[in-house]
């Protein structure tokens, strides 16, 4: 995709997402279920940058607790420069230094944003010229979110939610997002899922219907309409999150007490995600939450995907 970078160190930079509406179908033979997703990419940001070296290895900094994070070879980062040298057919290694901005296990695609960067700068630091296509099915075979963080903007993800298409979102949006000081896991909280539709019979979720995108969720996009879209968001994973989490409905009630437009859990939680009018009620917002004592960070999408950033 690009020359070797003339740098010993290469700096990609991929964004956060949010899933403004989410429709979870039937599980797939490969494990996943089908999905159909509004991504947007928001203004928080994975930073990688790479440096040439025998073995593969990552170390995080930034402003979250990166404690708990593996650093061996189960790491996403990793796993996405060991497949592109395996594609490219590249004998050496890389050190990897991550900034992390995305709540770690937050439902907002963290850890894919760490791949798509990771893609990006070692295709720029080895020289491997992979094409864009390239990437993104390497992206495709790390995670369902990783080729969304690869490409950025909003976009409908259907399949896994790895195969998008690109979705006509004019103007900004505002999001207060509110922190949580745990993690979720993603398959924990579909297995939640599982277990409730199994609980409540097939007439409340007939499995054979295909999950497609409300079609007001691309209207409000396209008409840059926050009011229209706060009618729209949706997310099947909020009910499954809230009963294993069930201290975030407060949350959202007092977000949606103090100026938001609505609320909803980013992907399968527990990040919080509260649309607003306009930059003054962001700032509204997250005065009011802070006050709560909660984490809060304001964000705009949507933002352009990972990228080479040149220091």
């Amino acid at each position: 995709m690009t020359n070797a970078a003339a740098s010993p160190v290469v700096h990609a930079r991929a964004p956060g997402k949010i899933n403004v509406f989410l429709k979870v179908g039937a599980v797939l033979e490969d494990g996943y279920h089908e999905v159909a997703t509004a991504y947007q990419a928001v203004s928080l940001f994975e930073d990688v940058r790479a440096r040439s070296a025998d073995d593969f290895s990552v170390e995080f900094s930034g402003p979250i607790d990166t404690s708990g994070l593996a650093v061996d070879g189960s790491n996403l980062a990793i796993r996405a420069a060991r497949a592109l040298a395996r594609k490219a057919g590249y004998r050496g290694g890389v050190r990897l230094q991550i900034e992390k901005n995305v709540p770690i296990a937050g439902g907002m695609g963290g850890g894919s944003a760490d791949a798509a960067a990771t893609l990006l700068a070692c295709d720029t630091l080895w020289g491997t010229e992979a094409t864009r296509e390239d990437l993104i099915a390497i992206a495709a075979t790390l995670g369902a979110d990783v080729p969304f963080a690869f490409t950025g903007g909003t976009a409908i993800g259907t399949g896994r939610g790895d195969q998008l298409s690109p979705a006509l979102a004019k103007g900004q949006f505002h999001w207060v997002l509110a922190l949580a000081e745990f993690g979720l896991s993603t398959p924990g909280v579909y297995d939640e899922l599982d277990r409730h539709r199994e609980r409540h019979a097939q007439d409340i979720f007939p499995a054979q219907i295909q999950p497609t995108v409300d079609a007001n969720v691309l209207q409000a996009l396209r008409a840059s309409d926050p009011r229209m879209l706060a009618e729209a968001l949706h997310n099947d994973l909020q009910a499954p999150a809230l009963h294993l989490a069930p201290g975030l409905a407060a949350v959202l009630e007092l977000g949606e007490a103090n100026g938001a437009l609505a609320g909803l859990l980013s992907g399968s939680g527990p990040t919080v995600a509260f649309l607003v009018a306009d930059a003054d009620s962001a700032l509204e917002l997250q005065v009011a939450l802070s006050a709560s004592r909660l984490t809060v960070v304001r964000a705009t999408g949507p933002v352009h995907g990972a990228r080479i950033i040149h220091d």
